[in-house]
């Protein structure tokens, strides 16, 4: 009997990874192997929309829009179980956690503080609402403050070390309505869309001074930074933007990246929304603005020579994809109506096949990397279980070297 396969070629990154599955012998269910490659919750759209992700330990916090905030256990990437939430009261935009709290951006209601120390029952303790033309959308925390993007508000430093009574202690305004927030060091980097990337010293919280300043290309969307680097998303042209802040007085573009014409030019645009930075790769999350294409994507570009920025790989996603997190070896994405999104990374890549075959009876988990050689094929694992199917993680693909993995199953 010619044994049975299956050959998937799959765009995740820059793996062509492919699939085979073993001997089927006479028995009630025929074994067979099928590969994981992400989770996600809901495990269906339920309406809601999520604009960002924040994770710490076994949870992800999503702000969900109208729904507030979302807390996800994603022990299991390929079983995400809600926990526990809280409801705002206006549309969550972005999370911030720190402790046993969360900080959560929510537009026209301002900044929420929300104890999490117990994920299935979350209280509001605290908060502050906005002033006069705010719209809460970006919030950073470092150490006893909050910094809340504040829409035509501007910047508002709150001191949060009694989450129950939340003071604004300063802020910083220059007719610029921001939408995006970081702090690293004695700085905080806001983005307007109209105006660029702002730098204001906020080492003096009641004295918040602007340094430096400059002027992006389109509509700064979002920011990150990491070392001498800030990363600024564009929601215009779309594109990531390389900013060396070293001498905040005098920032100078070092790199440009445009994710609008690389792959679909003119025939679809995406607008470059969240965006986070693990070691040299830069994670972008994108959402459609015209055009029959994907409505959402992730983009990794390699940015260890910030003057040479290269895309290393990307995923279309079925969501408007807002917010991204990289923590652990996983990229998760505020994926909009689709919700929670988690996928693997590239340099770290595990990969998660489930087998389903006949409970109580043993069988053999294959894989080789050389379909040529039958001899190249070695087991993974011979057990024994009572339920199906069964999901074996395999954390040993690696993209420098083995671009590709075959896998098989065999019940004797």
């Amino acid at each position: 009997m010619k044994s049975p396969s299956i050959r998937t070629g799959l765009r995740t990154f820059l793996f062509a990874l492919c699939f085979a599955a073993g001997l089927a012998a006479t028995h009630a269910v025929p074994p067979s192997v099928q590969p994981l490659l992400q989770g996600k919750w809901p495990a269906s759209p339920r309406g809601d929309y999520a604009y960002d992700v924040k994770v710490v330990g076994h949870y992800a916090y999503v702000a969900d829009s109208t729904n507030g905030l979302q807390i996800i256990d994603v022990t299991s990437p390929t079983n995400c179980v809600r926990v526990g939430g809280y409801n705002t009261d206006g549309i969550a935009y972005e999370v911030a956690v720190a402790g046993n709290y969360a900080y959560v951006a929510d537009a026209h209601a301002g900044l929420h503080v929300i104890d999490v120390s117990n994920p299935a029952n979350c209280v509001r303790v605290g908060g502050r609402t906005n002033d006069p033309g705010g719209y809460a959308s970006g919030v950073a925390v470092a150490g006893n403050y909050a910094y809340v993007a504040d829409g035509c508000a501007g910047l508002q430093v709150i001191d949060v070390r009694n989450p129950r009574n939340c003071i604004r202690v300063g802020g910083f305004y220059n007719f610029s309505c921001y939408g995006g927030v970081a702090v690293l060091g004695k700085y905080a980097y806001l983005t307007s869309s109209r105006a660029g990337l702002h730098i204001v010293d906020v080492s003096d919280p009641t004295n918040c001074v602007q340094v430096g300043r400059y002027f992006t290309d389109g509509n700064a969307a979002n920011v990150a930074v990491s070392g001498n680097y800030a990363y600024v998303t564009d929601s215009y042209w779309g594109g990531l933007e390389v900013i060396d802040v070293r001498n905040p007085t005098n920032c100078v573009a070092v790199g440009y990246y445009s994710t609008h014409s690389t792959q679909y030019g003119f025939a679809g645009r995406y607008a470059t929304r969240g965006v986070a930075v693990a070691g040299s790769y830069v994670y972008v999350a994108e959402s459609l603005v015209f055009g029959n294409k994907p409505p959402g994507r992730l983009e990794v570009i390699d940015v260890s020579n910030p003057t040479n920025c290269v895309r290393v790989g990307g995923y279309d996603t079925k969501g408007e994809a807002r917010g991204v997190a990289v923590v652990g070896g996983r990229i998760y994405l505020a994926d909009g109506n689709e919700g929670l999104l988690v996928l693997p990374t590239i340099r770290d890549f595990q990969f998660t096949v489930r087998v389903d075959a006949t409970p109580g009876l043993p069988f053999t988990l294959e894989a080789a990397t050389n379909l040529a050689d039958p001899k190249s094929w070695q087991p993974l694992l011979t057990t024994n279980v009572a339920t199906m199917p069964f999901d074996f993680v395999d954390f040993d693909v690696k993209l420098t070297n083995k671009p590709q993995k075959f896998y098989r199953v065999r019940q004797p």
